[in-house]
């Protein structure tokens, strides 16, 4: 009888722990579940990456990512044998077959060329049987064993997890095999027995062998169900109407040996080229079963393209770090300009940086819109981004203006209407015939969807006849009926200048939507549902705007905390929306001071690609770091490290000192929002910081040079009251100081601040107290500010 045994979970990327020496007896119609012996797997793993921690800063952090030598995800189970001290012992001659499964590793020796056999059926091996075989033993029939063999050729092969040393031996090698009277070769798609309850498990044949243990052997490579991957039950999400296929798979690199008697019959799975039309696409999966047309990594949780034709191979992308080819896989216009659109942008540090990282690769990538809910920030944008498109408004409102745009632009732009107008807007005709209340409008200047207390729907921004800028005010369009030719001219001219994206105008989409519902202190955080919080729904209106716009790259940024809260539900959501849409997709973590910045600061990226572009991948870290905080442990083989074979050479971490040593002293009033440097920098992060725009190859005010360049800009402190300024003198120049070092203040028992009762109170010559009673009492004393 079969017996299973089941490994790690792909989505918690636990290790498999040891077997015990003697399985317990396998009970019908179902699978006992094993407990290791000694410390669990669970605390051997912490244990071992908390010594690597230690032992290596955080950029080198020794990942276990061995290609080929993977842990294999508890989502995809896979029956198990007996194992003995050897490999996989055999129940003996005559008994039923055991199921096993060990990893192939990538450096198990080849096999020699095929050969015809010279007796029995016509079956092709890679290593030929010893003389005197039985015939049938040729096509796997189970009532003989292989105890009686001559040593043949020999493969190590090792098991995936180093937990599992042991080596299982193949004797010979097949090109087919018959089990329950069905010949399965070489590449022929199958159903595998799974646990109970369980779906059964697909994948692809690709070797058949018999090891010296007794047993007959297939090496699968498996497919992917969605919900087998990060996913996991994200998998009934709906994104702009669209939804995962149920028949849809995805092709991975893992592979395992399992007995041969655990197949259950064929599957017909297809290959389908990602970018085929849609109906070649329905009609080439019509009669098939499942289909495939991406790869399935669990390194950085990646979703990409198969390079190869036939899907044999898997997605060269697969390792998710950059190299010097990657600079190829930018999108080009064919103005050689390309687009971006920044969502939720702030000032605009994100595409600004998107921006300038292009540029070194090559590639002239322009910020055409941002949009932002805090005016100030958008001010702050259009100041340094004169070009840019910058709208002041809810993400949704924008994304509801796009959608009555699109309408617009079909009605007044892709459709002659010049001669339906039954409306003359002759200049020449005579006003003397408006009423007090009506006025001319001399012409439209924006355009905004509600927003403002306004009711939902298109609002213009009017500027009327004989009246100043200060007049202009917000109408709505069924106000302006009387004036069909200044919307047409508005429309007209806004498509022109693509005032407002259409789809398919867009190359990158770029943001990183606020989920303040997931935050610490937020104490009535949604578990169960986090999207039902509207503190969170900014996450579906980002993907709802790149399921509309359809741009070819996307890259959000979020923090760690999207993969740590509710069992990373918000993250696994956006890469679940990506792969629902058919785009090519990667989650990565990445430490800001890994690339040269004194702070620690990690964020959560995933990166989205269409189909027919090239998923980008990471860049590798080039500075060492000071460690603070860490990482999900569900998702730690999604952080940007490098693996454990290789030694980089990292430049030293930076700290504060090598960003600031260069200010110059300023007094507690500064009124000049420019100054001139007092010295020369000091190290090379200041010596960047001083570059020009065009150093930088920041080209946001075109040709020209833009205000103060070269120049310190807002070196200005808060300016304190007297008292303030007083009490700030008094606490000593040293790391971490606070009102906890001013005199009369001690620190007691838990941490917590009290009068010091030896020191007489001291006051300021205004007669106020130097420490002033709130900050003794501030957080029940337990303040650091």
């Amino acid at each position: 009888m079969p017996r299973w045994r089941p490994p790690p979970s792909a989505a918690a990327g636990r290790p498999p722990g040891r077997s015990p020496s003697r399985p317990s007896r396998p009970r019908r119609g179902g699978r006992r579940r094993r407990r290791p012996r000694g410390r669990s797997p669970w605390r051997t793993t912490c244990a071992r990456r908390s010594r690597t921690r230690r032992r290596w800063p955080w950029a080198r952090l020794r990942l276990r990512r061995r290609r080929r030598r993977r842990r294999r995800p508890r989502s995809r189970r896979r029956p198990r044998g007996r194992r003995g001290r050897r490999g996989w012992r055999s129940p003996g001659r005559g008994a039923p077959s055991r199921l096993g499964t060990t990893s192939r590793s990538s450096l198990a020796s080849p096999s020699p060329p095929p050969r015809r056999v010279p007796s029995g059926p016509s079956v092709t091996t890679t290593a030929p049987p010893p003389i005197g075989t039985p015939p049938s033993l040729h096509c796997f029939v189970f009532s003989f064993g292989l105890n009686s063999f001559d040593d043949p050729l020999l493969l190590i092969r090792h098991s995936c997890s180093p937990d599992e040393d042991e080596e299982v031996k193949a004797r010979c090698h097949y090109r087919s095999a018959k089990v329950d009277n069905v010949v399965y070769s070489l590449d022929d798609d199958v159903y595998v027995k799974a646990g109970e309850n369980e779906a059964d498990y697909i994948g692809r044949i690709t070797e058949f062998f018999a090891g010296t243990d007794g047993c007959q052997y297939f090496t699968c490579r498996w497919f992917f169900r969605p919900e087998d991957t990060i996913i996991n039950s994200l998998v009934s999400i709906d994104v702009d109407g669209q939804k995962h296929d149920p028949r849809r798979v995805f092709l991975s690199e893992e592979k395992n040996d399992n007995v041969l008697d655990c197949i259950i019959s064929k599957v017909k799975i297809v290959h389908v080229d990602p970018n085929m039309d849609p109906k070649a696409k329905a009609q080439l999966i019509e009669h098939c079963d499942l289909y495939y047309d991406m790869s399935y990594s669990v390194a950085y949780s990646t979703f990409a393209n198969i390079p190869s034709e036939n899907g044999a191979s898997g997605s060269e992308t697969a390792s998710g770090i950059s190299d010097d080819a990657d600079l190829e896989m930018s999108p080009r216009t064919p103005g050689g300009t390309a687009t971006l659109l920044d969502l939720y942008s702030g000032c605009g540090g994100m595409s600004t940086g998107l921006c300038l990282g292009a540029a070194l690769a090559g590639l002239k990538l322009e910020t055409r819109w941002a949009v932002d809910l805090n005016s100030f920030a958008c001010q702050s944008l259009k100041y340094n981004h004169p070009q840019t498109e910058v709208r002041n408004e809810k993400a949704d409102e924008f994304l509801a203006l796009l959608r009555e745009w699109a309408v617009l632009c079909d009605k007044y732009v892709n459709k002659d209407v010049g001669l339906d107008l039954a409306v003359s807007e002759d200049p020449e005709d005579d006003d003397s015939s408006l009423d007090k209340d009506e006025f001319v409008v001399e012409k439209l200047i924006g355009i905004c969807y509600g927003g403002n207390g306004r009711e939902n729907g298109i609002y213009f921004k009017v500027q009327w006849e004989g009246y100043g800028p200060e007049e202009d005010t917000w109408e709505p369009i069924n106000n302006l009926s009387d004036c069909p030719l200044k919307i047409k001219e508005f429309v007209q001219e806004g498509y022109r200048r693509k005032i407002l994206p259409l789809p398919g105008d867009v190359d990158v989409i770029c943001g990183g939507p606020p989920c303040q519902g997931i935050s610490g202190f937020n104490r009535f955080r949604n578990r169960n549902e986090p999207l039902k919080d509207e503190k969170n729904k900014q996450m579906v209106t980002f993907m709802d705007i790149v399921a509309y716009l359809k741009p070819k790259y996307v890259l959000m940024e979020n923090v760690v905390d999207i993969l740590k809260f509710a069992d990373g539900y918000l993250g696994r959501y956006a890469l679940s929306c990506l792969v629902a849409l058919n785009y090519q997709a990667r989650l990565g973590m990445m430490v800001a001071g890994c690339y040269g910045l004194p702070q620690f600061r990690m964020r959560v990226f995933l990166w989205g690609a269409l189909s027919s572009m090239v998923l980008p991948k990471y860049p590798l870290p080039t500075h060492d770091v000071v460690v603070r905080g860490g990482a999900p442990n569900a998702f730690s083989q999604s952080i940007v490290a490098y693996d454990e074979t290789q030694r980089p050479s990292l430049k030293k971490a930076l700290l504060l000192g090598d960003a600031i040593s260069d200010l110059p002293e300023v007094e507690n009033y500064q009124p000049h929002d420019v100054m001139e440097y007092s010295s020369s920098p000091k190290t090379e992060f200041q010596c960047y910081i001083r570059l020009s725009r065009k150093d930088m190859l920041d080209w946001s005010f075109g040709e020209e040079t833009g205000p103060d360049e070269g120049k310190l800009l807002d070196h200005q402190p808060l300016r304190l009251n007297d008292d303030d300024y007083a009490r700030v003198q008094q606490i000593p120049v040293k790391k971490g100081a606070n009102f906890r070092d001013l005199k009369g203040v001690r620190v007691g028992a838990n941490n917590i601040v009290e009068w010091d009762p030896e020191i007489e109170r001291v006051y300021l010559s205004s007669g106020k107290p130097l420490v002033p009673d709130y900050a003794m009492s501030f957080i029940k004393g337990r303040s650091l500010k």
